[in-house]
């Protein structure tokens, strides 16, 4: 394979990559909480030993879009949307990680949690615990919790000093490497959910743009193969 096609082959390598996030994309368009990723393409000349360099396309840096989700209301006191930025914080085994899904619950001791169990921590990253004989949970803008008007703590909203230092797990879930900071300008609003910020109709368009630059240098990568066939083949009928 000549150089064009080597340059080729790593576009369709991230198209290919950008195809997957956008059907991950629209199939979580439903998803409470979740962030729609994009891929960013970057160019860089690789140098070689028989002739000039060449340019390459790079497609696998993923860019998670932070827009502001809808705030749909559901009316379980249990359910917290976020006006503005920030991330609950999350204990999980394998450490601290943040979500924007606020869909939570109460584990059999009393601790808030994730429906996958994980501990909600408040603003200084413990968990927090809710008394078995609560009736009423109430929880004001600033995340200030109270039971039955007794005041049990607040929840903890955090901010990544470097949000392209965080990373996807498990869909709504992200992985932090960077330093976190505590969030004083959001709004916590209890009863509400915060919808997917996919822009299902954009994601469509870009699919079939992708699909199509993806056919044409199928096509090219075809037309290069049958090239170099023919020119085998008239030298061998030369010989």
């Amino acid at each position: 394979m000549d150089l064009s096609g080597y340059t080729t082959l790593t576009r369709q390598s991230g198209l290919m990559s950008e195809m997957q996030i956008i059907a991950n994309n629209i199939a979580n368009a439903s998803t409470t909480g979740f962030r729609q990723e994009g891929v960013i393409f970057s160019e860089y000349v690789v140098g070689t030993d028989t002739g000039p360099s060449v340019s390459m396309a790079q497609g696998d840096v993923r860019n998670t879009s932070f827009l502001q989700g809808n705030l749909t209301q559901t009316g379980s006191q249990l359910d917290f949307g976020i006006e503005g930025e920030g991330f609950f914080l999350i204990e999980t085994p394998n450490g601290e990680r943040i979500t924007r899904a606020g869909s939570f619950t109460l584990s059999q001791a009393g601790d808030l949690v994730t429906h996958d169990g994980y501990n909600v921590l408040d603003a200084g990253g413990a968990p927090i615990f809710i008394p078995p004989d609560t009736t009423k949970i109430d929880v004001a803008g600033d995340g200030t919790i109270s039971a039955d008007g007794r005041l049990l703590g607040q929840l903890g909203l955090v901010q990544p000093q470097n949000p392209r230092d965080i990373f996807r797990e498990g869909g709504v879930m992200f992985r932090p490497e960077t330093t976190l900071d505590p969030v004083e300008e959001a709004r916590i609003v209890q009863g509400h959910l915060e919808s997917s910020n996919v822009d299902t109709i954009l994601q469509v368009s870009r699919m079939i743009e992708v699909q199509r630059a993806y056919e044409l240098g199928q096509s090219f990568l075809d037309s290069e193969n049958q090239r170099s066939r023919d020119a085998i083949r008239a030298i061998g009928q030369e010989r």
